[in-house]
């Protein structure tokens, strides 16, 4: 008699087993130890001077400099946003003209840091000390204001940021534009749509699924950048610190505060674009029967009035 062999067992129900490598622990126990060392010479260094910290981090000067620190990232968020799609727009048509005004703005302000942007700007003054809408070539002025009224800190800093803005996200919203399926647009057509409407409602949208985590990414440097406005006296969270430091000689502890809210308001806005990308990227898969029928029903439609 043969011996009946015993069934092989599923590779479904065997379990791998990870083989020890010698380099992830010694490089794990590298990095706890100079985890440790970093964090005990936080809470021991009496330098740090921790109680000065606790003291100051809802300061009024410095949650004063928190809010212009949110309004220059919102300002120059929405307003850099919109100028891309505009030039993104400018730079995928068919005329030369925009094509080239497009390019000369993105490389223009891509290649200007925004520092300089802003200490120009904020000196336009110099080069222009009048500012005034008429006829060009010495014409007639219908109205003027005088450079300094109008180029503040504020304004300065809102201009620096934003232009340097549009120019990457116009890079960015024209990838994501050029990711949209052709056959999105000819869809569209055959519904009847115009080239704006289009563009409107269905490429723009569909962009800007693909364009949201770059689009965060840039949200959180611009967070970062708005400290840049400190050089124009601008009271932000950081030149805020500063104020306060330069009276009370408390320097590591104030910077130590800003370094705190910077890394709280980034990882606010880190947990708000992680949501947004993964309710954007949910929602097609719901709304995928329901595209499709809509869309069935509207191009039958569209039959049943062309025979008729």
């Amino acid at each position: 008699m043969t011996e009946q062999q015993e069934p092989r067992p599923s590779i479904h129900d065997v379990k791998p087993i990870a083989v020890p490598k010698l380099g992830h622990w010694v490089g794990g126990i590298v990095l706890a130890v100079l985890a440790i060392v970093f964090l005990q010479v936080l809470v021991t260094n009496k330098n740090m001077q921790w109680s000065v910290v606790g003291d100051y981090m809802f300061n009024p000067a410095i949650l004063s400099g928190l809010g212009m620190t949110l309004l220059l990232t919102f300002l120059a968020m929405i307003l850099g946003l919109v100028i891309g799609i505009v030039l993104a727009v400018m730079r995928l048509s068919d005329s030369r003209v925009f094509q080239a005004a497009s390019w000369g703005w993105i490389w223009f302000f891509r290649g200007v840091p925004p520092l300089v942007q802003m200490i120009f700007w904020y000196n336009l003054a110099l080069l222009l000390p009048e500012l005034s809408v008429g006829i060009p070539f010495d014409g007639p002025k219908l109205i003027s204001w005088q450079t300094n009224d109008l180029i503040t800190p504020f304004s300065a800093a809102i201009m620096g940021l934003a232009f340097t803005e549009s120019a990457y996200a116009a890079e960015m919203i024209r990838a994501g534009i050029q990711a949209v399926s052709t056959g999105q647009t000819e869809a569209a057509a055959t519904l009847g749509m115009t080239r704006w409407q289009s563009l409107r409602r269905i490429v723009l949208p569909q962009a800007l699924r693909i364009v949201i985590p770059p689009i965060g990414n840039d949200t959180i440097s611009m967070l970062k950048f708005t400290s840049l406005v400190s050089v124009l006296a601008l009271p932000d969270l950081l030149y805020s610190a500063q104020m306060v430091y330069a009276r009370t000689y408390q320097t590591v502890p104030l910077l130590i505060v800003a370094t705190i809210w910077y890394l709280v308001l980034t990882t606010v806005l880190t947990l708000v674009e992680q949501t947004v990308e993964h309710r954007l990227k949910s929602e097609p898969k719901r709304q995928t029967k329901q595209g499709r029928g809509l869309l069935a029903f509207r191009l039958f439609g569209r039959q049943q009035e062309s025979l008729q």
